[in-house]
């Protein structure tokens, strides 16, 4: 089984990118739709999930360096579908909940998990 690479990932290289392209440069061009609230949504998985996996493996919590599995990808949708969508609206009062975002996830941790299997 070949080593995951964690951040130096290339699908986690160009999710990081186009993050910091969507956040920083697209947003202040685009009034509102998806390129707006969406689309850094999209990239949270494979920009985020390698490097949390690794913080994972730093702390004993992951016992391998596979790539990851769907399971783990779920997981971490969940997790962060419900502290950004549910817990975080009703701490922070300035953050709305939106289903768009859990979908954008979702999508994006489908397209992060079929590149990771087919790896």
């Amino acid at each position: 089984m070949k080593r995951f690479r964690y951040g130096i990932d290339p699908l986690c290289l160009l999710a990081c990118v186009a993050y910091f392209a969507g956040r920083w440069g697209l947003r202040q061009h685009v009034a509102s739709g998806f390129w707006h609230d969406q689309f850094t949504d999209l990239l949270l998985i494979p920009a985020a999930l390698p490097f949390l996996l690794w913080f994972q493996r730093r702390l004993g919590l992951r016992m391998h360096d596979a790539r990851p599995s769907w399971r783990e990808i779920g997981l971490h949708v969940a997790v962060w579908s419900v502290a950004a969508e549910v817990i975080a609206p009703l701490v922070f009062h300035t953050g709305t909940a939106d289903w768009r975002d859990v979908l954008a996830y979702g999508a994006g941790a489908a397209v992060a998990g079929g590149w990771w299997s087919l790896a």
